[in-house]
Order: C-alpha cells, then structure tokens, then sequence
C-alpha cells in the first residue's frame, strides 16, 4: 500500500539522516533527544552579532516587530549594538507530536457532535435525499457505482459546500460522515472503493471560494495589499480540484466530456469568474467583512434550513440530533491512531533535518540551472501543505517576515498555501474512520494534484506579482 511504504519511507530516512548528523555534524550531542522529547520552543543553536553583522532586512523587520526572521533563524535584540539568533526546533518531538494528535481530536468531539447532530435530523427529516436529488444529474456520471438518492450524495454536498466557504471545522465532520455512507457500498470494508477515492481526491484539492484565514494573516503582518492573493488561490486550487477530477477520471474510466458534467463545469467556473468580479470591487476590510459574513452565515443557513424541515415533516428534532452527536466523539476517537502514526512521522522527517536538505537541494539545482530563487524562498509552504497545515502556516509567516509580506516569494507562499489541503492529514483521518488500510491510488493522485495546484500557482504569481 503506498500510503504504508510512505510512512515506513519517512522515518527509515529521517532515523537515518539523524544517525548521520549525530556522528559526522560537529555540534549535534542533542540531536535524538530533540527528536524525542523536545519542544517546537525549545532552542537548537544559538549565536550573538554586532549590528554590523545584521542584514539591513532584518533592521528594517525589528523596527517593527520583536523578532525578525533570518533564513531559518530568528533574530531578537540584545542590547544597545548586540543581537542574539537563534534556531528553534522545527517541530514538537516523537512524544509531545503523540500529545498534540490526541489534542486534535478532542479538540475535534465538540464539533463533530455537533454538526453530526444536524446531519442526523437532516436525515431523519428527508434533507439529505432532497440535496442527493438536486445533485444526482452530476454526481450520478462522476459516481456511477453510487445509486441514484443514495444519501451519500448529500452527505458529499454538504462537505464540498462547507470546503468551498473555507470552513474547515465544518467540512470535516460532513466529509466523515460522506465516507460513512459509501462505506455501506463497500463489499471490502478495508479497500477503498473507486467512489470514496473520487471523493477524498476532490475533496483533498481543496477548492475553496474564499482564503479567509490566509489574508487574516496578511492583515495581522501590516501587508499594504493583503487582499491581492485572492484571485491566484482561488485559481489554483481550481486547478487542482479540476486535475484530481481529471486524473481519478482516466483511472477510473469516467467519460468526463460529457455534456452533464462539462455543464457543471462550466457553471462553476462561470460562479467563481463572477465572484472574482465581485470581490475585485471591494478593500481589503470588505474582503473580510464579506468573506466571514458569507462563512458564518452559511453555517447559520444550514442550522435554519435542518431544523425548518424537520419540523415540517414532525421529526424528533432533539432526540436526532443526540442520536446523531453520539458518533461524533466515537469517530473523533477512532481516527487517533491513524493521526498519531502520520505526524510522528513528519515530525521525525523535520527533526531530522531531512527535510531542510531537501529544501537545500532544490534551491541549489535552481540556482544551477539559471531559474529564480525568489520561488525557492516560498517553496517551503508548497512542500508542508501536504504533510501539516499549521507547518505551511509557520512557514508562510517566516517567508512574509524574512522576504516581505508584500513581495514576490511572500505573495507565493501566500497562495501556495492556499492552493491544496493537507493531503495526510485527510488521509489519515477519513481512511482512518471507517477502517480502510489500502488506499489504492489515493496519495499519488492527491499528490499530483496538489503539483497541479503548486504549478498554477508560480504561474499566477508571475502573471499577477511579476
């Protein structure tokens, strides 16, 4: 199974990337109890500068800020003249990455309760059918192994609405509860079947309407255009979602060109084409204004709409929704191994240093074939998003200290974060609620769409950013 050879492959290299720096790297006696037992606060290296030594963009960063970024150290001031740099560990080590997985989940019970409840008395009230009736002219020809009116349909259409307003709490306990029903269709509960694998792969593009918390950040780091990213990530994670839909297509042997699903298409690109006018119109305080008006509302409209018809047709509204909320902490419980395995393996990879080799490696066949370093600087974001998210936003945010919130390698970063979701993390924690160990094809054709999202970004950095 590839998603097995993967995680075996990360910390077989990363263990022996480690064993290497440990015995021929000056400096590194710390090293594998970092990978152990240390802290993303803790300090790796530190060093003391005259003013002198200091480059002026850090000057100009510690002006107005406590701490400026340089390279892959930070820098404070000491004193009158002095300043000190130091490293901090990439990531939390083996045993503070177990906790912080078993954190997430908790952190995922109240949620998932509670948007499981509703999903429960939509369910009980017909709305689920109502929505697979509406879409099934689409899904019925991109999903032709799933029935017309299966229920999973509208379970899936709740996920990718949720998914395109950014709402991310929201669409993961409607994307869970989406695998749940396929997995009734499923004659070989721990094989992934052709449905679930178009699903996870549209769903892990990460098409998303509105990169709400991205410009947040932009506006917190005093971005003059923090709105100017809006555009080229909406864009490329159209992109991406198009290539998954593409290639699980050609695997699958789906007709994509047929009239029904060209229509959807094209009605979606004509949404995003009018929403980009839209949005052109407004200052950056409108975009956000705008953009969490419509977030939040939709989830009020959602709440609204369930509760409107399950009064309509006299369900027990309360006794649904607990019903319902009872297998939102039974999930959220059930997904911890998986998401134990997969971030400790990332973390080892970024302990390591492997990953900072990689990174080194790639900049300097850039810098040997003649191409632009500035994408270098904001590759680093692209190569996290898939392994974590809070990773690529930490990443993001040294890019815009170090380059420039307003700069080209910080507008990049910017929408290579915004470009595709976190690949592993969506693997471990859908697969991993409904048991299923082969994943077939799913993180290659994740994969590639995420190198599908990555390359229409550079793309529309260059045409929007030059």
């Amino acid at each position: 199974m590839a998603l097995s050879r993967i995680w075996t492959a990360f910390i077989l290299i990363a263990l022996l990337v480690a064993s290497a720096r440990f015995v021929f790297e000056p400096g590194q006696g710390q090293l594998f109890s970092h990978l152990v037992t240390g802290k993303n606060s803790d300090t790796v290296s530190a060093r003391s500068l005259d003013s002198a030594s200091v480059p002026a963009i850090v000057h100009v960063q510690l002006a107005v800020q406590k701490q400026a970024v340089w390279g892959k150290e930070k820098v404070v001031k000491a004193g009158e003249g002095q300043y000190r740099v130091y490293r901090l560990l990439p990531a939390n080590g083996i045993f503070e990455t177990t906790r912080d997985a078993v954190t997430l989940c908790i952190g995922l019970i109240g949620i998932m309760a509670l948007f499981m409840g509703f999903m429960n008395i939509a369910e009980k009230a017909g709305g689920i059918r109502f929505l697979s009736r509406i879409i099934g002219p689409f899904f019925s020809r991109i999903f032709p192994e799933v029935p017309k009116g299966h229920p999973s349909m509208g379970h899936m259409v709740m996920n990718f609405s949720a998914n395109l307003m950014g709402l991310d709490n929201a669409a993961t306990p409607f994307g869970i509860r989406a695998m749940e029903s396929l997995q009734e269709l499923n004659p070989d509960k721990t094989r992934a079947t052709n449905p679930q694998l178009m699903f996870l792969c549209l769903h892990a593009s990460g098409l998303t309407l509105i990169p709400t918390i991205i410009i947040a950040d932009r506006v917190a780091l005093k971005s003059q255009h923090p709105t100017d990213i809006f555009i080229p990530c909406m864009i490329a994670t159209f992109a991406a979602t198009i290539a998954a839909l593409f290639l699980v297509s050609l695997r699958q042997r789906i007709r994509i060109f047929q009239p029904v699903i060209m229509g959807w298409v094209l009605g979606i690109t004509a949404v995003f084409s009018a929403l980009i006018l839209y949005i052109r119109s407004l200052d950056a305080k409108g975009v956000q204004l705008f953009s969490t008006s419509l977030s939040n509302g939709i989830i009020l409209l959602i709440f609204l709409l369930i509760i409107a018809g399950a009064v309509y047709k006299k369900a027990p509204v309360f006794d649904a929704f607990v019903d319902g909320a009872k297998g939102g902490f039974e999930t959220a419980v059930r997904i911890i191994p998986y998401l134990v395995g997969l971030l400790v393996a990332i973390s080892l990879l970024r302990n390591s240093g492997a990953f900072d080799y990689v990174m080194d490696a790639i900049k300097s066949a850039f810098v040997f074939f003649g191409g632009d370093t500035r994408v270098v600087d904001a590759l680093p974001t692209a190569l996290l998003k898939p392994l974590s998210g809070s990773g690529a936003r930490a990443m993001m945010i040294d890019t815009l200290n170090a380059q420039g919130v307003d700069s080209f390698a910080g507008n990049l970063a910017s929408v290579f974060r915004g470009s595709s979701d976190t690949t592993f993390y969506i693997i471990a924690v859908y697969f991993g609620a409904v048991g299923i160990k082969n994943t077939r094809y799913a993180v290659g054709t994740m994969l590639l769409a995420d190198l599908a999202g990555i390359i229409t970004a550079i793309t529309m950095a260059y045409i929007f950013f030059g």
